[in-house]
């Protein structure tokens, strides 16, 4: 099992990049929150969750802990598979999802393209309860190395 890669990345796509990791390249799936951190030459850690199936095997790769964590989470969901929680977490930045989930905003996650209304309700029905007491991953949000002044605008921001 895959738990991250580190390399540099070779080639940037709207959802996918190739990392090259001591010479070896991989392909990931990407979330666009994550492919805004990335760029062409750069060094990067990424947090992996390693699908495999009888026929196929994905790497989805995540800059964040929480963005994964909420992936985890959404593909424990029934009818939500890889695919379609990497589609969701495209869509809507964590604080909004958890938001949309834990207010039951059907609404708000049906505005993600492929999320009608029933999985829209399934997903709030059956993650309302697992996403902590404040309605939150365990994580903080801000990006890995952000400064106090950076994590305040981001709260801030959040808020509206």
């Amino acid at each position: 099992m895959i738990s991250f890669l580190k390399g540099f990345v070779e080639e940037l796509e709207d959802n996918k990049v190739y990392l090259d990791v001591s010479g070896v390249g991989y392909g990931v799936e990407i979330s666009t929150q994550t492919g805004a951190h990335l760029k062409e030459g750069i060094e990067v850690k990424l947090l992996i969750y390693h699908h495999i199936t009888d026929a196929d095997q994905r790497l989805f790769g995540f800059y964040e802990k929480n963005e994964k964590q909420l992936f985890e989470k959404l593909i424990t969901v029934k009818g939500v598979g890889p695919k379609l929680g990497i589609t969701i977490v495209s869509g809507l930045s964590a604080e909004s999802l958890i938001r949309a989930i834990t207010s039951k905003d059907s609404a708000a996650l049906s505005k993600v393209p492929g999320i009608g209304k029933k999985t829209a309700e399934r997903i709030i029905l059956e993650l309302k309860d697992k996403l902590g007491d404040a309605g939150a991953v365990p994580e903080s949000s801000a990006p890995r190395g952000a400064s106090v002044a950076e994590e305040v605008a981001s709260a801030l921001e959040s808020l509206g």
